[in-house]
């Protein structure tokens, strides 16, 4: 736990949020372009919702709109 939460202290955004801005495209562009809801997207660039158990097809669908790997957007 205490680990976790140095990682999180010092990479404040997560790998999905880092890999769209990189992109260049809103939360909104992406949820519409993978056909993952809004919400879910928000949740996980909060940690609100850990994006290591989501969906294998949800995980796909977000790799394929940003051009990466689904292993790119999970946490360690």
């Amino acid at each position: 736990d205490i680990a976790d939460a140095k990682v999180r202290e010092y990479f404040a955004d997560t790998n999905l949020k880092r890999i769209r801005t990189l992109y260049g495209c809103t939360q909104a562009e992406l949820a519409r372009r993978s056909n993952v809801s809004l919400r879910s997207i928000q949740m996980y660039e909060q940690r609100n919702k850990n994006i290591n158990h989501a969906q294998g097809a949800t995980l796909y669908r977000l790799s394929r709109v940003l051009g990466c790997g689904m292993e790119d957007l999970l946490e360690r």
